[in-house]
């Protein structure tokens, strides 16, 4: 029997994969499964992906003909899953011996729909301890109760898939997958619908996970339209609270911090190519005025200062349509990570 299913995305990280599967052999167990999916590397990943098929036990590898992203990658491998528990892991990053089975035993003796912890923040030889921000360790919680509130950072703001573990019961419901197609921010959506539709969750301590920032490859280093995909996402975070039976009270939170998003993103819009940059404004303003407008104002009247008269001026601008929703892949669901909760924290 799997016990535990690891999703592991791959795409052009030949430099860095070696590492990732010599942490997943350190954590390699009989009743353990890893999902290698290649989302169509042109590097030598690919390779490296082959070998460790053969000699990785417990590997499972998995091939995108064309590049997906992200999120359907994750997808790919969440359809392949056998295991009791879910977690993840992106293919830059690694971990220490025997994480996964101290995650499975924490979860196993907690019970709950799932679990979220710390993890290690590596740039370059700088290491930091990101902390879940859930006061209450070690205790099942409701996960809706750990939305807000909205004027400071929550448990939905720390939208790591690879810092936690999931239990089946999730996928079976359909609260696993993420929105396909999307590139960047894929987590956000994702993070807000198991607080929102989970019956329980509980944060621990556990360290294990080091999350390696600052790869010249990752779509928070590059300026690209991809990067703009965070306005779909954030749409959907809108979009879906709007209709909770308790959107009064959460939509102020979705609303601060997609605009603590906007902001920090026009704020470091130098880095965007000039097509980009005008596209990041036409479209921002295009969201402000999406948003529920009497929200929109509380919000910008919390905030203050410099970013909330950026917005302002924003919402005035000519706004873009809103950017369609890529098709679904065939046979598959319909609908690297943002800035952190420190940069756009409201």
């Amino acid at each position: 029997m799997v016990k535990l299913s690891v999703v592991v995305p791959f795409f052009n990280v030949q430099t860095y994969a070696p590492d990732t599967l010599a942490s997943l052999r350190a954590n390699a167990r009989d009743d353990v499964e890893f999902l290698l999916v290649d989302d169509c590397s042109s590097d030598d990943t690919p390779d490296i992906l082959e070998r460790a098929a053969r000699e990785l036990p417990g590997a499972v590898l998995i091939r995108h003909e064309r590049n997906e992203g992200l999120a359907t990658a994750r997808n790919t491998g969440l359809d392949a899953a056998r295991g009791t528990w879910v977690t993840f892991l992106d293919g830059d990053d690694w971990l220490s011996p025997g994480y996964y089975g101290r995650l499975v035993a924490a979860a196993e003796d907690l019970g709950c729909d799932f679990l979220r912890t710390d993890h290690t923040s590596v740039t370059g030889r700088a290491r930091s301890v990101r902390r879940v921000p859930v006061p209450r360790r070690g205790e099942v919680l409701d996960p809706r109760g750990a939305i807000l509130p909205a004027h400071r950072t929550t448990s939905v703001d720390y939208p790591f898939a690879w810092a936690g573990i999931y239990h089946r019961r999730l996928l079976d419901r359909g609260l696993l997958h993420f929105p396909h197609g999307l590139r960047t921010a894929e987590d956000r959506p994702w993070i807000w619908r198991l607080h929102r539709e989970a019956e329980s969750f509980a944060a621990i301590g556990e360290l294990g996970v080091f999350y390696r920032r600052g790869v010249a490859t990752s779509l928070t280093q590059i300026g690209d339209v991809r990067q703009l995909d965070f306005i779909r996402a954030f749409d959907q975070v809108v979009e879906e609270t709007a209709r909770d039976e308790d959107a009064d009270r959460f939509l102020p939170k979705a609303v601060r911090t997609y605009c603590a998003v906007i902001a920090h993103h026009v704020g470091s819009i130098e880095k965007f190519e000039p097509e980009v940059a005008r596209q990041l404004k036409a479209m921002s303003a295009g969201a402000l005025r999406r948003m529920p407008q009497d929200v929109l104002d509380e919000a910008l009247t919390a905030m203050g200062g410099d970013r909330a008269a950026v917005l302002r001026r924003l919402r005035r601008r000519r706004p873009a349509p809103p950017p369609p929703a890529p098709p679904a892949p065939p046979g598959g669901r319909g609908p690297a990570t943002g800035p952190t909760p420190s940069e756009v924290a409201a």
